[in-house]
């Protein structure tokens, strides 16, 4: 670590860049969406000890750029980058007056990330050991794919692929469900874990297309293919929904993506309407919120297994907050929470970093690089930035 100058560093600029390319094959999921590219806002902030620091936000890129730029990076540049919670207590209350969700927690989310990286990179220590140290040295990943390409072989498709994921060295996989169809679905999870066999742990993911109802006659069906979870069976804005769920069936309840902040989680958690909560770093609010989150689950007994989906800075900085996760809970042979690493092509996430998040037979080892623990490629960054 070289010396410093003096204290305190000073932030100098907060720039977003939106970064795009295209997928190979179109896919969507039960949302209705159909992928044909792949974006984010990444954030990068800069400081007058010539020290950077990287973040990502989780949604639609160019309107994640309008919050930040106008709304959040006025009021970081000049601020102490060690001040991360006061900073974040700052851009919350500034937003707050028009939305408690969304993206504005998404933007604090980017901005905060990358605070945690230039402290991590001015100090010389890696994320995790300034949040409390690694429980672990590695993570286990699961492969989030199998979504819907091609409409005549829905059920054939998802089998190909979870082959693939498992001949690869996954031992988890996470497939899309939500085919308009209960009795298809249950087919096409029924024929991806006759295809994997007993030993690979399958959790399937309905992105909230069901209602109460239909979400417990569809898990009741596919309970027999013993899932690790269902995930986003209903809208995540029925809590009380999700209690209905979770208490009806006999496996996990999965949902959390789509919420926000500590305020967001803290009905959820205290009812226990998920088994399992799934805050993601990138939109939650940061590493600064989600350990909050991760605390208030673990008072309440709920896993905590982070949503992850995005580009190398968003994969990278969720595989340090992981490795800060306590075991959930703490036995002889634990049950580690797990790293999300999905699948679909994407350069964003597989070129960004020059040494970039990779897998193992199903394992990722976590870096000791100071801050997120990658570098980012400026070259491929100016390739795929549009604005």
């Amino acid at each position: 670590m070289r010396a410093r100058a003096a204290w305190p560093m000073k932030v100098t600029a907060v720039r977003t860049h939106i970064v795009s390319c295209p997928v190979d094959r179109p896919f969507t999921s039960a949302r209705g969406w159909l992928y044909t590219t792949r974006a984010s806002c990444l954030v990068e902030i800069e400081t007058d000890e010539g020290i950077t620091g990287w973040g990502e936000c989780y949604g639609p890129a160019a309107a994640l750029k309008a919050v930040v730029d106008t709304m959040l990076a006025p009021r970081v540049v000049g601020r102490d980058p060690f001040d991360t919670s006061v900073v974040w207590e700052d851009l919350y209350n500034r937003v707050k007056d028009y939305g408690l969700t969304g993206l504005s927690v998404a933007g604090i989310s980017g901005i905060d990330i990358a605070l945690w990286d230039v402290v991590g990179r001015a100090l010389g220590r890696p994320i995790h050991k300034l949040i409390g140290g690694a429980h672990r040295k590695e993570v286990t990943a699961y492969a989030t794919g199998l979504y819907f390409i091609d409409q005549d072989r829905l059920v054939e498709e998802a089998v190909e692929e979870a082959e693939k994921y498992a001949a690869q060295g996954f031992r988890a996989i996470k497939m899309k469900i939500g085919l308009g169809d209960l009795k298809l679905d249950a087919r096409r999870v029924a024929a991806v874990r006759e295809a994997i066999g007993p030993d690979i742990a399958l959790a399937v993911d309905a992105n909230h297309c069901f209602s109460v109802p239909n979400a417990i006659r569809l898990g009741r069906m596919i309970e027999q293919s013993d899932l690790m979870w269902f995930e986003e069976p209903i809208s995540p804005e029925d809590h009380e929904g999700y209690v209905e769920v979770t208490r009806a069936l006999d496996m996990a309840v999965a949902g959390g993506e789509n919420d926000f902040t500590r305020w967001g989680f803290r009905d959820i958690v205290a009812k226990k309407a998920m088994d399992i909560v799934q805050p993601d770093l990138c939109a939650a609010g940061g590493f600064s919120e989600c350990l909050k989150i991760a605390a208030l689950a673990s008072a309440h007994g709920v896993e905590c297994v982070p949503h992850a989906w995005g580009s190398a800075i968003g994969l990278a900085a969720t595989v340090q907050f992981i490795a800060a996760l306590a075991d959930q809970p703490p036995a002889w042979r634990s049950m580690p929470p797990m790293l999300e690493f999905e699948q679909t092509p994407n350069p964003l996430r597989d070129h960004l970093a020059r040494e970039p998040i990779v897998q193992h037979n199903g394992i990722v080892a976590v870096p000791d690089a100071p801050g997120i623990g990658i570098e980012v490629d400026r070259d491929v960054l100016a390739k795929y930035k549009v604005a």
